[in-house]
């Protein structure tokens, strides 16, 4: 047989092709699939009307970018079809291009036949093919199948070991892809930079900087720690193992550098809560002429929305219109999120509106950001018109309605949307199961939301316990709330609020020694509370507060300034509830110690530094203080303004003396 690169037919009679394809079919396939310089007839077209018994020689004479260059799927298995029955004698690049049309294709069964010509031709030892079936099986998704073909392979390069170290690593295992790397160089093979990159995103992964350290000590090794693409995954790997100084001391010693190096530093710093140095280094990122991609917008835009810094979020926001950046799913979302976390949900709604295209993320995001801002109602009717649109709700759309069932007291309906999820064929998941205790203990129906947790079929968490212990707290139920606790202490012993809850309960209850047993116990386990402060940001700058803090330039000012806000709202009828105060002090050095709260002092700054009649927004890295609540409603009058507390529960919008939670929080 008469052999061209790639491969060549021989001569074919009419009766070899007559149970195939015909072969004017043949030929119009070929001619249309592998191009006119692919095939070529040694007759004249009327070849084509042949009869049985006359003959077509047809000869490959084609490069390789032309073959399979259809999208068609029966191109490769016609051509594959052509090699069974020996009419095409392939070569190593034949097969190849077949597989790679099955990656394109994702055909998995189309593969496995290839594989197995592959295994019973001449090329069945040879690696360049045999490297490609396993990337094949794991881009169709069989990642078992790869991994059997990986064992067989009688010899192995670097290009097969990072194959099986990507494809661990991209379905989920990189603990496996990790511990492939002792065994390859064990056999001397060298690591090259993608085999590098790969390993540095599987440490980062799993957060294991003790893997990212060694992985890190074999790229300087083998030099190959100044290749950008290595770099960037260092910086990359250090970032997401919480090792910012390390990831920026990598970014600074880079030669080079492209938007990959300072989109995974942005994230870093975004990921640790560093929503300031995050924007810093989106600054410099522009000023060495480095573009944005939407994964940049969306990490700035997240580092805004976590420290609520709303006219930072809205400086990006001027920037994505500048640079005509379309509201799609990616910018669009977290834009939305951005304006909703910062307390401005009128401005979610107007880019809710403007999205290009709305999925269940986007629907999903505003029903957050009511929930977030206590708005039940609307929560609910978004949902109906969700519904009406045809789009399927998702397990994070009904948790998304049960916070603000939670938040709004609405529990019946919470309850009716718990059941719902089964009608989606949902299956309730953890944070279901808190969220539904948290709306019956909040209800105070604090006997039914214990019966709900005995009867729910997975093992409560602390998270349940801490929302039960919570509600206890809310309605002085002394006795459930210590056995609340306790459950607590055993699932999370590391964590303060429930001590402090607890502190606070026994308090109330004027059981000092029992205040005293509680803060030993804090103490035997080393645990601290969380210093209470609240921040607020005006012209891009960041201020924040503690109780009794005089560290601030302006602190006369801010103290008198709540000094005047204070004798006026105690004129309207605001009487300090001295309540919350858990020392145990006299009545007048209780009411002295509520006066400078953190929050306090904020909205006193605030009331200075802004323009009269404009909104006010203060953040709080706890749950704000019964006594500043009731303060700020009066205040909202005095001063006439409206005032956006954020706290790590949800917002209070306080307008004309009322708040938007109803006081049920």
């Amino acid at each position: 047989m008469r052999r061209c690169a790639p491969f060549c037919l021989r001569k074919l009679s009419y009766n070899d092709l007559r149970g195939f394809v015909p072969v004017k079919e043949c030929h119009e396939h070929f001619w249309g699939s592998f191009g006119a310089q692919a095939v070529r007839l040694s007759t004249e077209f009327n070849v084509l009307g042949c009869e049985e018994g006359r003959h077509v020689d047809v000869f490959q004479r084609t490069h390789h970018r032309d073959l399979l260059k259809s999208s068609d799927v029966k191109t490769s298995q016609q051509a594959r079809k052509l090699v069974e029955r020996g009419c095409l004698q392939p070569d190593p690049l034949f097969y190849n291009r077949l597989l790679k049309k099955c990656v394109e294709l994702g055909d998995l069964r189309e593969g496995r036949i290839i594989h197995a010509l592959v295994l019973t031709s001449e090329f069945k030892d040879d690696i360049f093919i045999l490297n490609n079936i396993i990337n094949m099986y794991v881009k169709c998704g069989s990642l078992g199948e790869a991994r059997i073909c990986f064992d067989e392979m009688p010899a192995k390069d670097t290009f097969t070991w990072t194959t099986m170290i990507v494809a661990y690593t991209q379905n989920g295992r990189p603990e496996a892809g990790l511990s492939m790397i002792p065994k390859m160089l064990h056999l001397g093979l060298k690591p090259n930079n993608f085999t590098f990159s790969i390993l540095l995103k599987a440490s980062g992964a799993i957060s294991s900087a003790k893997h990212g350290m060694h992985i890190h000590t074999l790229c300087i090794k083998y030099g190959c720690d100044s290749n950008v693409y290595v770099g960037t995954s260092l910086v990359d790997m250090y970032a997401r193992c919480g090792l910012i100084d390390e990831a920026q001391s990598i970014f600074d010693g880079l030669v080079s550098k492209n938007e990959v190096s300072w989109n995974a530093l942005i994230a870093g710093h975004a990921r640790k809560d560093r929503g300031e140095e995050a924007l810093k280094l989106f600054q410099s990122m522009k000023r060495e002429d480095f573009d944005p991609s939407d994964f940049t917008y969306s990490t700035v835009l997240n580092a805004c929305a976590s420290a609520g810094i709303l006219e930072q979020g809205k400086w990006i926001h001027a920037h994505v219109i500048k640079c005509g950046v379309k509201l799609t799913d990616f910018v669009g979302h977290t834009l939305l999120h951005m304006y909703a976390k910062c307390g401005s949900i009128e401005d979610a709604e107007k880019v809710f509106a403007r999205l290009v295209e709305r999925d269940v993320v986007s629907w999903n995001s505003i029903l957050t950001g009511y929930a977030q801002h206590g708005l039940g109602h609307k929560s609910l009717e978004q949902f109906d018109i969700m519904l009406k649109t045809g789009m399927q709700p998702n397990a994070i759309t009904f948790l998304c309605l049960l916070t603000s069932c939670s938040h709004a007291g609405f529990v019946e309906q919470g309850q009716y949307y718990f059941e719902m999820m089964k009608t989606y064929g949902l299956e309730p998941k953890i944070e279901h199961y808190v969220t539904i205790v948290d709306l019956l203990g909040r209800a105070g129906k604090l006997d039914q939301a214990l019966k709900f947790i005995r009867d729910m079929p997975v093992k409560p968490v602390a998270e349940i316990w801490k929302c039960l212990l919570g509600a206890c707290r809310m309605h002085r139920n002394m006795e459930l709330g210590v056995y609340a606790a306790e459950q607590t202490f055993d699932l999370d012993p590391y964590d303060s609020g429930p001590y402090v809850i607890l502190a606070n309960m026994y308090a109330l209850a004027g059981r000092r020694n029992d205040v005293a047993k509680v803060r030993k116990m804090m103490k035997d386990s080393r645990v601290r509370k969380e210093p209470a402060c609240s921040w607020v940001e005006i012209e891009n700058a960041v201020h924040v507060f503690v109780a009794d803090d005089d560290t601030h330039p302006q602190s006369k000012e801010i103290y008198d300034m709540w000094e005047s806000i204070s004798a006026k709202i105690k004129e309207i009828g605001y009487v300090p509830d001295t309540s919350h105060v858990l020392l145990f002090l006299e009545d007048h050095e209780r009411e002295a110690k509520l006066q400078h709260h953190s929050e306090k002092l904020a909205l006193a700054f605030a009331c200075l530094n802004t323009p009269p009649k404009s909104t006010i927004r203060i953040k709080k890295n706890i749950r704000v203080c019964g006594d500043c609540h009731l303060a700020f409603k009066f205040a909202s009058t005095v001063i006439e303004r409206d005032i956006i507390v954020r706290d790590t529960n949800r917002f209070h919008h306080f307008r004309n003396g009322s708040c938007s939670c109803g006081d049920y929080w």
